[in-house]
């Protein structure tokens, strides 16, 4: 056997040497498939790690939202009036303009006040009269005092000289009986007492006049003090008139919709400006009658203005409203007539502001979101908060 047939005898052991190791490998797992499952398992970690903080994260969000309470149906409100004069004339000046602050006391408008002050100098004059006239009675009634007194005088002077007349007849008539002296000169004395007694009774008579008549002026004082009091109070009237020349700001506010001007003629009791109050401000904050089963006057509330979002205001609630807004309107609802559909009823609240700010215009009809804390006591997040 030659060397070239050993070699082609050995070719195949060889070759079947060579393909021996292969099958094995071929049975052996990818090497891709540990990581495989690795890269799962972490996804299934990571999946459940964000399931969990939902889930926590959820939790604490209805734990702490279930406290409070809010609405988009919420506008500031205010006692807004109209500002009229008491009193008709000719506008000499208007120092305020359109949405100007204006502190109480503070000039809007002034009248004309030459007929007032002409009409108070009049009304003065009425006074100064009526109280001469009463001085005027009171030393009549004084004189007339004296009057009575001089009277009262005279009637005892003819009472003691009808005393000493009186005796003096009786003498003579016993003389005269006596044919002592003439019967004409007894006559004469007995005249003269006679006079005298009527003399007395005049006297008597003039301190009854005296009287009466201190009577009569006491009568006529007192319609002097009537005419008096009627004088004051035109003049007191007249004071006011000429005051109400000044309109003032009755309180701090805005003047807004000033339709005065110079030399404009105003009557009395028109409208020359509207006036929102500065301190007579609130939010009327419209809630679904469902959201008011734990709201009670005095709880707290977070207000937003919608014209200011940076700014967070503090209020607590001040009543809420017995009936839902529609209850009363000018139509209000009729429920028991047609077709019966139930809707949910929104009550108005009326929220206070603790603080008001000055620096911005709240107005009224502006838009507030209010948020009411309807539960005091801590939710999990803000312990949480507390404790981090």
């Amino acid at each position: 056997m030659t060397a070239t047939t050993l070699l082609l005898e050995d070719a195949p052991a060889q070759k079947d040497t060579a393909r021996a190791p292969a099958a094995p490998q071929a049975k052996a797992p990818p090497a891709s498939d540990k990581p495989r499952r690795t890269g799962t398992l972490l996804k299934a970690s990571i999946a459940a790690l964000l399931l969990a903080t939902v889930a926590t994260g959820g939790y604490l969000y209805w734990d702490n939202a279930r406290r409070y309470e809010t609405t988009d149906d919420a506008f500031i409100a205010s006692r807004q009036f109209s500002i009229a004069p008491k009193v008709p004339g000719y506008l000499i000046a208007v120092p305020v303009t359109d949405n100007q602050h204006v502190v109480a006391g503070q000039v809007i408008a002034r009248i004309d006040d030459r007929d007032y002050r002409t009409a108070l100098a009049q009304a003065e004059a009425q006074v100064a009269a009526g109280q001469t006239a009463i001085t005027n009675i009171d030393a009549q009634i004084e004189v007339q005092k004296a009057q009575v007194t001089q009277t009262q005088a005279q009637v005892e002077q003819n009472k003691a000289t009808l005393a000493f007349d009186e005796i003096q007849a009786k003498r003579y008539d016993m003389l005269a009986r006596q044919n002592a002296i003439a019967l004409q000169t007894a006559q004469q004395n007995d005249t003269a007492l006679l006079q005298q007694q009527a003399s007395l009774d005049t006297a008597k008579a003039g301190v009854t006049a005296a009287q009466k008549q201190i009577t009569a002026l006491a009568a006529q004082r007192g319609t002097a003090q009537a005419n008096l009091a009627n004088a004051i109070a035109q003049r007191d009237q007249a004071k006011l008139n000429l005051s109400y020349t000044v309109i003032v700001a009755a309180q701090a506010g805005r003047v807004t919709s000033l339709s005065a001007a110079v030399g404009q003629y105003v009557q009395a009791g028109t409208a020359i400006s509207s006036f929102v109050p500065q301190q007579e401000t609130w939010v009327n904050a419209n809630f679904k009658e469902i959201q008011l089963d734990r709201m009670r006057p005095g709880d707290t509330v977070r207000l937003r203005v919608d014209a200011y979002p940076e700014r967070e205001l503090r209020g607590h609630i001040a009543s809420v409203q017995a009936g839902s807004g529609t209850a009363f309107s000018l139509l209000p609802a009729e429920n028991a007539t047609g077709n019966y559909v139930k809707i949910v009823q929104r009550v108005p609240v009326k929220i206070t502001v603790d603080d008001l700010p000055k620096d911005v215009t709240l107005g009224p009809g502006m838009s507030v979101s209010p948020v009411v804390r309807i539960d005091s006591r801590p939710s999990l997040l803000e312990k949480l908060e507390a404790v981090l």
